[in-house]
């Protein structure tokens, strides 16, 4: 009874928590329609609620010399002035360029069989003492036997193709004492009634970023890259709460 109460409390938790959740997106939902999903404002990503700054292993400072009589700046990839982001606040371009394509296919096949028996046919003479100690229908010469047998059979398949080619301006957030930059980019598109996201997080090395003040998506470390959106089209294409619900509690 009390495991039963215990269980009830908890279907009943989840279905408030999906409750509470579900009139949030609802309520968002009706607000737009007739109009699409809205962009939001922009916002400093520092203020976010789940926002940390990156804490990395760092090499010992290094004094850096300097150089009155030259009018080269040491890292400088112009004469005159170095154009690329390299403090905070400083704006640069990610390129996001990928193409990931991968077919696994397994297949498993096992068959076990095994076989144990034990008596007690003779035993010191003292074998015939057996028949008064058990009942009448047990055979001391076969007294346990244990066949078991197990069979499985796995078969799996995955295929995957996808292509992503986006560019985005990410901002420069925190200036690490060895260096590394720690970006930051949010950029949203709304087309009919659809709405796109993508964000880039990561640490970039200042060397990597190109002349033109780009850099890589694979050259970002620590990256973290979202692209996806919410709208029509995606709501269509996402199950009802209740049946996620559903889903995750039901055991078969």
């Amino acid at each position: 009874m009390a495991t039963n109460l215990k269980l009830a409390k908890g279907l009943l938790a989840v279905a408030l928590a999906a409750s509470v959740a579900a009139c949030g997106n609802v309520s968002q939902r009706l607000s737009e329609v007739g109009d699409g999903p809205q962009l939001s404002d922009p916002r400093d990503p520092t203020l976010k609620k789940d926002y940390r700054p990156v804490s990395m292993p760092m090499p010992a400072p290094e004094i850096a010399t300097a150089n009155p009589n030259s009018l080269w700046r040491p890292g400088a990839r112009a004469f005159f002035k170095d154009q690329r982001a390299a403090q905070v606040g400083d704006i640069l371009t990610v390129q996001v360029n990928t193409t990931d394509a991968a077919t696994l296919d397994n297949a498993t096949t096992t068959t076990t069989k095994n076989g144990e028996g034990v008596g007690v046919p003779n035993f010191l003479g003292l074998e015939a003492g057996l028949k008064n100690l058990l009942p009448s229908a047990v055979n001391p010469s076969s007294l346990v036997s244990v066949n078991s047998n197990s069979a499985l059979a796995g078969s799996g398949v995955i295929k995957r193709d996808e292509t992503v080619n986006l560019s985005l301006a990410a901002v420069v957030l925190q200036l690490l004492p060895n260096g590394n930059l720690v970006i930051a980019g949010r950029q949203e598109m709304r087309v009919n009634t659809e709405l796109r996201e993508l964000t880039v997080t990561g640490v970039i090395r200042p060397q990597d970023i190109t002349s033109e003040n780009t850099i890589k998506w694979n050259q970002i470390a620590e990256a973290r890259i979202s692209y996806g959106g919410r709208g029509v089209m995606s709501d269509v294409q996402k199950p009802r709460y209740g049946q996620q619900v559903f889903d995750i509690l039901f055991p078969f």
